[in-house]
């Protein structure tokens, strides 16, 4: 659809919609450029504290994927008002503004409309040094891929739904979506990490797909070294407990992936359907070190090495 649309030549454009990239960045001068990014979604948790938490995390995200960090932010909200009542709605706004807050971001406003079902999120504007900001076509063959958070929220998420998630699970995979991605900016600010995605609704495979489509390269993901959030989300696995988008990004993954001796279980959870997922880092071996350190100061939930860029090939992304 958005080949459709004009191609925007701006020379202080420096990221536009042309690479899929995680957000928009517009260049003020030498040493400032503004990130800019939207997001918002349905809820998937019945806590509405909660759901305002995580989907402005996920807003969040963007920024901090592009290597900046969140300046302000606005409020998108579209409420069935004779189904939802006030002090829903202002839990979810309240969720939102107490994440903001922690990003170090300030709310100014938003937009409220009536809609069939809830949904909430984020217009969020950052900033960057254009030198050392990170996007999704600076990939180079040799680069190890680094991923910070485990995979199986769209898993567990709908498990919550279907009654079938334990309490353990649901409070974990909670957190893990409410979590910031700020060590993005300190990556980029390092001059640690210079090509970098956040993983939401394509899935580690698509959003790595679209990482290598902008860099012009190829990857090869060692399924075995994914992390996952817990066992319990195999099980579910197993029990056809899958959303319709990740049963979208696996047959779109069918087209670009070489699966090799890959399980189908494996190759579900590679095209599970994020929500607030972790950041995917692309990081030189000569850094990686410095990298892990960081993620460790930040405590991260994971700091997993799970593939590597290689020169491009046939095959888009191979698993081996």
């Amino acid at each position: 659809m958005l080949r459709r649309l004009p191609v925007v030549k701006d020379r202080r454009l420096l990221v536009g919609a042309n690479s899929a990239d995680d957000a928009g960045v517009y260049r003020l001068d030498r040493d400032r450029a503004l990130v800019q990014t939207v997001d918002f979604f349905t809820p998937i948790v019945d806590d509405p504290y909660a759901y305002g938490q995580i989907a402005a995390a996920n807003a969040l995200s963007d920024v901090y994927a592009m290597g900046g960090r969140p300046l302000t932010a606005m409020n998108v909200l579209g409420v069935p008002t004779d189904a939802v009542s006030t002090d829903v709605i202002a839990e979810i706004l309240r969720g939102g503004a107490a994440k903001v807050k922690e990003a170090g971001a300030v709310l100014v406003g938003g937009h409220t409309i009536r809609n069939p079902e809830p949904i909430y999120g984020l217009s969020v504007t950052g900033l960057v040094n254009p030198k050392r900001m990170m996007t999704n076509a600076a990939a180079r063959a040799g680069d190890v891929l680094v991923l910070t958070k485990p995979l199986g929220t769209g898993i567990a998420t709908t498990g919550i739904k279907r009654g079938l998630t334990s309490p353990q699970l649901a409070k974990k995979v909670t957190s893990l979506m409410q979590r910031l991605n700020d060590v993005g900016a300190d990556l980029a600010e390092r001059g640690l990490v210079k090509a970098a995605t956040d993983l939401t609704g394509f899935g580690l495979l698509g959003h790595l797909a679209s990482l290598c489509r902008a860099s012009g390269v190829s990857a090869v993901v060692r399924a075995s070294d994914v992390p996952v959030i817990s066992n319990e989300i195999l099980t579910l696995i197993d029990q056809n407990c899958v959303p319709g988008g990740s049963r979208d990004n696996r047959k779109t993954a069918d087209a670009i992936v070489v699966w090799g001796r890959s399980t189908p279980t494996q190759q579900t959870l590679l095209t599970d359907a994020q929500t607030s997922g972790g950041l995917l880092l692309c990081v030189p071996p000569r850094k990686l070190a410095d990298v892990l350190q960081l993620l460790k100061r930040n405590r991260t939930p994971v700091a997993a090495v799970i593939a590597n860029i290689i020169r491009q090939t046939d095959a888009l992304i191979s698993i081996h």
